[in-house]
């Protein structure tokens, strides 16, 4: 009897050990086995959507046969808590388990926004509601309140604090969170500009330095100019002379204006730089990272004035009658006698 009762054990034992050996087997197996496409596919983890759900949409969409051993693996390595929402870009030749830890790890498919340099923030906002990966931001939210959205009260005005990048994000991102991010980019570029701004510059506070890099940035079409258009305005400042440039006043005016009157030139206005010294309230665009440094550290010169070649380039004069000369040569169909810094017809 005892025989017959060890014979019965050592059968369910080997029963057991090859079921385990088969559970193990098809376990791995269906873990390991690359996913069922022939070409790379989206999968969108919504938020709030959990291990089952997930297991269950693979096996729904024919890249695994066991849904349940995709979420006892999920489980036992602890990545249920961990999953990610975002697109996910599954390509051939991807398996189960490798999908899943890179849903924990949040690898998600990074779309792209370019905020160039000399936009402004209105054309910032715009882009990012055209952009078809980013929610937001809600029609209610404009230049006028967008520092109070972002939670930015202590500025005073949002032009010019947002830093021309392209920035990387998920599906479904926030547009504020994308601001935030341009903003503690632009704010730690200015200040590293500020803390390694020359000696007696005459900006008085990393603001100015802002609103001065603005305008060099409207003002310079070539990058290897900008430290010495940093220059002249220094000068200028340096002297109390008038900038007269033609960008602060192009700001103020209707979308798409590019020419000025000579009625505009001689309406006073705060950013008018034609009828007030200084520089003007607020940034009059987002400067990149060149302009700022230039503005922090122009190039040491005694020019006062600078005039388009009509190429992109600019002329320098130390001398207004030098500058005078060069608006004769460059500028076709004036003599320029209206103009300061840029003679423009």
């Amino acid at each position: 009897m005892k025989r017959i009762s060890g014979l019965i054990i050592g059968i369910v034992l080997v029963g057991v050990m090859a079921g385990g050996w088969w559970f193990g087997d098809r376990y791995h197996q269906n873990l390991n086995q690359p996913l069922a496409l022939d070409q790379t596919e989206r999968f969108q983890l919504e938020r709030g959507q959990g291990l089952r759900q997930v297991s269950k949409e693979f096996e729904r969409r024919g890249w695994v046969e066991q849904a349940w051993m995709i979420e006892l693996y999920g489980r036992r390595q602890g990545l249920a808590p961990r999953l990610q929402a975002g697109e996910y870009a599954v390509d051939a030749g991807a398996t189960p388990r490798s999908l899943l830890h890179a849903m924990a790890r949040g690898e998600v498919v990074q779309h792209r926004l370019t905020v160039p340099e000399g936009w402004t923030v209105a054309q910032a906002l715009r882009a990012l509601r055209q952009h078809p990966e980013i929610e937001g931001p809600a029609e209610s939210v404009g230049v006028d309140n967008l520092l109070d959205a972002l939670g930015l009260e202590e500025l005073e005005h949002p032009e010019g604090w947002f830093l021309p990048d392209t920035y990387f994000f998920g599906s479904g991102t926030d547009a504020l969170d994308v601001l935030r991010r341009a903003h503690r980019a632009m704010d730690a570029t200015l200040h590293s500009a500020w803390d390694s701004r020359t000696e007696d510059h005459p900006v008085e506070s990393p603001y100015e330095l802002l609103i001065l890099a603005s305008i060099i940035e409207r003002e310079t079409g070539r990058g290897e100019e900008r430290d010495r258009v940093a220059g002249v305005f220094v000068n200028r400042l340096r002297r109390g002379m008038l900038l007269q440039t033609d960008p602060t006043l192009l700001y103020v005016q209707e979308p798409g204006v590019q020419r000025l009157t000579r009625a505009e030139l001689q309406r006073d206005h705060p950013y008018n730089t034609y009828t007030r010294t200084g520089l003007p309230p607020t940034p009059i665009a987002l400067p990149g990272r060149a302009a700022i440094e230039a503005a922090a550290q122009p190039a040491e010169t005694n020019d006062l004035f600078f005039v388009s070649r009509g190429d992109g380039t600019h002329h320098f004069s130390e001398t207004y009658r030098e500058h005078r000369q060069a608006v004769i040569r460059y500028q076709l169909g004036g003599d320029g006698s209206r103009y300061g810094i840029r003679n423009r017809q």
